[in-house]
């Protein structure tokens, strides 16, 4: 595999560090301000829909594909656009919503092809809710980080690998807005124009250094993985909530949250948009007395949220009307282990047990070039140094680790690490009065 400008793969492994820094500069780089074939007319209807999916399905080799949101707009997280591109059918740009949301045919033309995505799995709901469901995967940012990449976004990849910088500027962008801006569109197209080459680049380092089974284990994890379950508390996510103390203002935090997230729902608004959480937080704080209390505070006083006045004042009212025991908790019920930082003075043998995994799993980081995070999930390796299991060999700490989610790979190479760090023991208190300074040495 060569980049565009004729270097190969193993001659930017040793670059990949210094181009990041460089890149802007890097003459070597060539910018794709445009697609190659042109931007292709956005599909609106059946008809169009059914031509796609028979170029597609008469196409060859992996197909690459995305999807835009327009998260921080709106309440949902569907999809607004889905590009595609597969060799011999060229790119295919899509309005879902246009189209009614059901994109099946897609799917049955792109049957046991594998699907490139870059950040998988921030686009597999939404693509599955408009019936687009990948047999197998290929992710591009998580290859990325097995390989050891410094930066793995698919703009910097493309740079580092192919020697092509991509356009910018749009991916935040509301894409629910009609009609979408020729501009964007371009941007949509360039997403997909060199992802599947981008792929053979990652994949021919990750067959290099002798990950392509950990990758396929990630990939088919990512593909197969459930939705996550819905928070208990979500309100709890509140940005500034840490400011809030009282159990009767966390009761103010909490109805304020929920009255605005069935607004939000109900308008396909994102929350913050309706009501930023810094104001629940300040009129939780600030204790209003009154309507106008409120409406004459911060944000509150605005033309929007004077319309919403009453929604927020009967939220605070109903708080304030709450028994005491239907108060929420003042903290959040843990998931799980506590804070790590909490454990020397907990348990300061599971301190001891995380502090030896920690390092065993820092320096297998560094032997394989794998993030720590990728090799095992942080939070993974809490929960079994805070309850080990009862068999702490190898065989019994990979089986261990298998039941909490790792991956085969992962439970393969980490488990003689964690099985010693296991049998970690805190170091013994001094006794300050046998001290040297104590004895006047």
């Amino acid at each position: 595999m060569t980049r565009a400008n004729g270097q190969t793969v193993a001659a930017v492994d040793a670059q990949h560090a210094d181009k990041d820094e460089h890149a802007e500069d890097d003459p070597t780089v060539v910018d794709l301000l445009v697609p190659v074939d042109g931007v292709p007319p956005l599909i609106t209807d059946s008809g169009g829909l059914q031509d796609a999916a028979a170029r597609l399905a008469a196409g060859t080799g992996p197909v690459a594909v995305d999807a835009e949101r327009a998260s921080g707009y709106r309440y949902s997280a569907r999809a607004y656009l889905v590009q595609l591109r597969r060799e011999g059918a060229g790119t295919v740009l899509v309005d879902p919503i246009a189209c009614g949301g059901d994109l099946t045919v897609l799917d049955d033309a792109l049957r046991g092809v594998e699907w490139v995505l870059h950040a998988a799995s921030q686009d597999l709901a939404c693509l599955a809710e408009v019936g687009m469901r990948p047999d197998r995967l290929f992710d591009t940012e998580l290859a990325g980080r097995l390989v050891g990449y410094p930066r793995v976004g698919l703009g910097p990849l493309t740079e580092n690998l192919l020697g092509v910088r991509l356009q910018k500027g749009h991916g935040a962008a509301d894409w629910s807005r009609r009609p979408l801006p020729a501009e964007w569109l371009t941007y949509a197209a360039l997403d997909v124009e060199l992802l599947v080459e981008l792929r053979d680049a990652v994949a021919a380092d990750l067959e290099r250094q002798g990950k392509t089974r950990w990758a396929e284990q990630e990939f088919e994890a990512v593909r197969l993985a459930p939705p996550p379950p819905p928070r208990v508390e979500p309100w709890r996510r509140t940005s500034g909530l840490h400011k809030v103390r009282r159990p009767g203002s966390l009761a103010v935090v909490r109805e304020l949250w929920e009255s605005r997230d069935a607004l939000a729902s109900s308008r396909d608004i994102a929350p913050g948009r309706l009501l930023p959480d810094a104001a629940i937080v300040d009129a939780a704080l600030r204790e209003p007395t009154h309507r106008d209390d409120l409406v004459a505070m911060p944000v509150f006083r605005g033309r929007a949220q004077r319309r919403l006045a009453d929604r927020w004042w009967s939220a605070i009212e109903r708080a304030r009307g709450l028994a005491r025991e239907r108060w929420p908790a003042t903290a959040a019920a843990p998931d799980g282990p506590p804070p790590a930082h909490r454990w020397g003075d907990k348990d300061p043998a599971a301190a001891a047990r995380l502090a030896a995994a920690r390092a065993a799993l820092a320096e297998l980081s560094g032997r394989t070039g794998t993030p720590v995070e990728n090799l095992v999930t942080p939070d993974l390796v809490r929960r079994l140094c805070w309850s080990p299991p009862d068999d702490r060999s190898p065989e019994g700490v990979a089986a261990a680790l298998a039941a909490l989610g790792a991956r085969p790979w992962q439970a393969e190479l980490a488990a003689p690490l964690l099985a010693d760090a296991l049998d970690a023991r805190p170091a013994p208190a001094v006794d300050d009065a046998q001290t040297p300074d104590a004895a006047g040495s």
